[in-house]
């Protein structure tokens, strides 16, 4: 999936490219499946609100919406609903707000493989009705409008996709700065770094993301360190990246091995690097590192699901999930080809990495650094969807309480997109994109999962249709 330094698979198993294109569909517009039901006037009648901005629900409420919108939350005495419209009974039920993905691949760059537009029935039937796409070009960003605009229309069942970036690197710092010139006039919502990115061309890359009015987020680069590219302006940083190296006493030593550059920045390198920071992991210097994050407000999207999964070997047996028969064949075969060229030094990376990452999340998040929700789907074993339940679940293992794991993936999502005044939480004027829930997440988070129905764009799909839109979903790859 990404052709750089952790991309929590082994430099070994980073080749998969050749040899899956004969497997794929050809690329189409719009991926043909369902259309979305009319919108209608709707009420969710005597449901109890799950705001994650507030600290406890209120009573019972009526929702009503109208034209995709959300026109009121009344009180139960207070409530009008209009002649015709369509009633849903929330009687000791829960809603939220829709769930956002922070962390999606829907482009295949490196092996020119179609989009991954299969996993769009999944996202939905799992109440994930926003993603944020990490990693496409000018002509992807292209096809992003299309697809959303699809959605306004009704034509297909899709999640919205509130942002999408373009990876910007360079040979040298003129060039780094003219990547993110291109993707800034190519309509990207962001600049990604990766890390292998040298200091020099990330340092001219910030600075022209800068002049631009263009976040620069993604991976703290090797040769950086966590604080210093927190203090600089990286926005964010996916996967913990350098939480590793920052939280170790070695973090120095790394750092100045790294300067030189060349093969000292290498997969295989990098990868030994973090089994050394694993083993002189320091709780204080931890703490003072996260401490400074908080006050820089770099945000962290630490995709846990994917190193949780690995360390766990939940990937040995892919076809024996119940999930494998929504994959596109290329897809089946990239994660087969992935898990066969594992070893048991990868097995040991994956163990020890997962070891200091599990430390490093609850002390983050006890000294105020923001954790928001990610996955890095479909990554091998990470399946579109459903892993943002896992990941939920790893945020609350972590130390956050079920409504913060819920903010994690609503409404901080919604602020640092800078969307916060039309989606994130339930209120007149916002998006209707709902969840409907059969019991309460706040107390406990595995409740995310027992769906009832979804309100997509106003539009109402109950248990049956997302059961039949999987049904579909899995026929469609069986041909």
């Amino acid at each position: 999936m990404r052709p750089h330094h952790r991309t929590n698979l082994p430099s070994r198993v980073r080749r998969l490219s050749a040899g899956l294109l004969a497997l794929c569909v050809p690329p189409g517009g719009i991926a043909a499946g369902p259309a979305l039901p009319a919108r209608q006037s709707m009420a969710i009648v005597e449901v109890t609100v799950v705001d994650p901005a507030q600290a406890r629900s209120p009573a019972p409420r009526t929702v009503l919406i109208e034209d995709g919108r959300i026109v009121a939350v009344a009180e139960l005495r207070d409530a009008v609903i209009p002649a015709g419209a369509q009633r849903v009974d929330g009687r000791g039920r829960y809603l939220i707000p829709r769930l956002v993905d922070l962390h999606v691949h829907l482009f295949n760059l490196v092996s020119k493989r179609p989009p991954n537009d299969w996993t769009f029935p999944l996202f939905v039937a799992n109440g994930v009705t926003a993603v944020r796409e990490m990693s496409t070009d000018a002509a992807g960003l292209t096809q992003v409008r299309r697809w959303n605009e699809a959605l306004e229309r009704g034509e297909h069942v899709a999640p919205r996709i509130v942002a999408a970036g373009i990876a910007v690197g360079g040979e040298t710092p003129a060039a780094a700065a003219s990547a993110v010139e291109a993707a800034a006039d190519a309509g990207a919502d962001f600049a990604k770094v990766f890390s292998e990115l040298p200091q020099a061309q990330w340092q001219a890359a910030l600075a022209a993301a800068r002049r631009r009015g263009l976040p620069l987020i993604g991976h703290v680069p090797a040769q950086v360190a966590l604080q210093a590219a927190a203090g600089a302006g990286q926005r964010d940083n996916e996967h913990l990246m350098q939480a590793m190296e920052a939280c170790s006493a070695l973090e120095a030593e790394f750092l100045t091995h790294r300067a030189a550059g060349g093969e000292v920045l290498s997969p295989a390198r990098l990868d030994a690097d973090a089994v050394q920071a694993a083993q002189y992991f320091d709780t204080r210097r931890c703490r003072d590192v996260a401490t400074a994050l908080a006050a820089a407000g770099q945000v962290q999207v630490p995709t846990l699901v994917l190193p949780h999964s690995e360390a766990q070997g939940s990937a040995a047996a892919l076809s024996t999930d119940p999930r494998w028969i929504y994959l596109r064949a290329d897809e089946r075969l990239r994660w087969q080809r992935a898990q066969a060229g594992l070893t048991a030094e990868d097995h040991h990376l994956f163990r020890e990495r997962w070891s200091m990452l599990r430390r490093i999340a609850p002390i983050f998040h006890r000294q105020g650094v923001v954790l928001m929700a990610g996955t890095d789907t479909p990554m091998p074993g990470v399946y579109p969807g459903y892993s943002l339940h896992e990941e939920l679940a790893l945020l609350v293992a972590a130390g956050l309480s079920p409504r913060e794991a819920l903010r994690a993936a609503t409404v901080q999502p919604a602020r640092f997109l800078g969307i916060d005044a039309d989606s994130g939480t339930i209120a007149a004027g916002r998006r209707a994109d709902l969840i409907l829930l059969d019991a309460d997440p706040t107390r406990d988070i595995r409740n995310t999962r027992r769906i009832h129905a979804v309100v997509l764009d106003g539009r109402l799909l109950t248990r049956e249709a997302l059961d039949e839109l999987l049904t579909d979903a899995a026929r469609a790859q069986s041909r």
